[in-house]
């Protein structure tokens, strides 16, 4: 990246970070600033961002973005979300996660010829999680209701790291007759080792921040560097022993929150500064910050190249994954729940692609297979639509939805959607959520 363009990506952070309360309702998503701002910057604009020049820093970048993400919504999530009121991320986990990777790869097949088997299934999988940064606005609208907002804050904060081993064996997969390792043992390495070394460091982490905070043998600045230290290691491990980084540091977060719950109480609660689970913040606003200005690389050296060899069958197929592909699984894990029409089009609705999918087409793109050109066009489309139309639909349809929620709630107050109170929703956060 050139001088200039560090420049500008900053002016960009400065800019949205001092307007971001005044920004946050309205259209304008921060998603969205920044794929604007990264088409300023990228190669059909003032080409400051090139990925033929700065390759290297742009993966780093994107993957080191993804992992801590997934460690921190992994981290973050607890199993009393499932647990209460468990049937809509349940469901949307269990039935529609699956629906989706299936009915993506079906709708691929007739629109996208030139593809294989697994390449097309690719497509399905790298297209299937979604992305809360993207619907921030309808996830956190107190007027929607808490079931609602939290089923849709624990879904975003599972569904990447379930959908990591279906890409892994896909990707393995459509590889393996280009002289790629045997994707069962490539499958294997990713999921198991990786898994056995991200539950290790996850859980050892945990231990050690506890055993440090409880002791008061740390400084809270230094806590919550011991905290991100934690995905760092694990990605690497998992990297030295050709395993999947991603896959580690999810199953990292899922054993390092978990240990750490019910640590704030005793003389956990009362060592000076943030006890163990706030320390993980850090992390957070971090991830944060490396998402956000993921999105504008997007937009200068993914989007803009895509746009340039934009076809009618990666507009249609975009279209298609954004909504019959995505309401239509979520349709079918919400029967029988006695959720109404309104609410279920809603959760279909707000089920946007981001950061997961960019970085698991670049991992594709990588591969150098057939048809790679077509596979990282049509994700990128999808995710430079969802940028545009989920973000400037969330205020507007967040409101309507809660308008429409306060209406029926005052003539039947056993609706179904009122199971959880406001004050007892599970947690609602995206860590990436500019």
């Amino acid at each position: 990246m050139s001088q200039w363009g560090v420049v500008v990506a900053g002016g960009v952070v400065v800019g949205y970070g001092a307007l971001s309360r005044r920004l946050s309702t309205t259209v304008l998503s921060g998603p969205l600033v920044f794929v604007v701002c990264g088409l300023a910057i990228g190669p059909l604009g003032l080409d400051l961002l090139n990925a033929d020049r700065d390759p290297e820093v742009i993966r780093t970048l994107l993957e080191s973005a993804l992992t801590l993400v997934l460690f921190t919504d992994a981290a973050a999530i607890r199993i009393g979300d499932l647990r209460r009121e468990g049937f809509l991320p349940l469901r949307l986990l269990v039935v529609g996660l699956p629906v989706t990777m299936a009915l993506g790869w079906l709708v691929a097949w007739p629109l996208l010829p030139g593809l294989g088997v697994w390449e097309l299934a690719l497509v399905g999988v790298i297209l299937a999680p979604t992305d809360a940064a993207l619907g921030q606005q309808a996830f956190s609208n107190k007027r929607v209701p808490a079931l609602v907002r939290g089923g849709l804050g624990v879904e975003s904060g599972l569904n990447d790291g379930l959908v990591l081993p279906f890409f892994v064996l896909a990707l393995a997969a459509a590889g393996e007759g280009a002289g790629h390792p045997d994707a069962v043992v490539t499958f294997l390495r990713a999921l198991l080792l990786s898994g056995a070394i991200g539950l290790a460091a996850g859980w050892a982490g945990a231990g050690v921040l506890r055993r440090s905070v409880a002791r008061d043998w740390s400084t809270p600045a230094w806590r919550q560097f011991l905290t991100l230290a934690v995905p760092v290691i694990t990605y690497a491990l998992c990297a030295a022993v050709e395993g999947s980084g991603f896959i580690g540091a999810w199953v990292a977060g899922l054993a390092f929150g978990s240990r750490l719950r019910g640590a704030s109480s005793g003389r956990v609660a009362r060592a000076e500064g943030p006890g163990p689970l706030q320390s993980a913040k850090f992390s957070e606003r971090f991830g944060l910050l490396l998402a956000s200005v993921s999105f504008l690389v997007f937009g200068a050296v993914i989007l803009g190249p895509a746009l340039q060899h934009l076809t009618w069958r990666m507009v249609v197929y975009a279209l298609i994954s954004l909504t019959a592909v995505r309401m239509l699984p979520v349709a079918l894990a919400m029967a029988g729940t006695g959720l109404r029409a309104a609410s279920v089009a809603y959760i279909g609705w707000f089920g946007p692609r981001g950061l997961a999918s960019l970085v698991f087409g670049l991992l594709a793109f990588e591969e150098h297979l057939p048809g790679t050109t077509l596979l990282n066009g049509v994700i990128a489309v999808t995710v430079g639509l969802s940028v545009l139309l989920h973000g400037a639909t969330a205020p507007f349809l967040g409101n309507r939805y809660g308008d429409w929620f306060a209406r029926t709630l005052r003539t039947e107050p056993g609706l179904r959607e009122n199971a959880l109170s406001a004050d007892n929703a599970p947690g609602i956060r995206g860590p990436h959520s500019p």
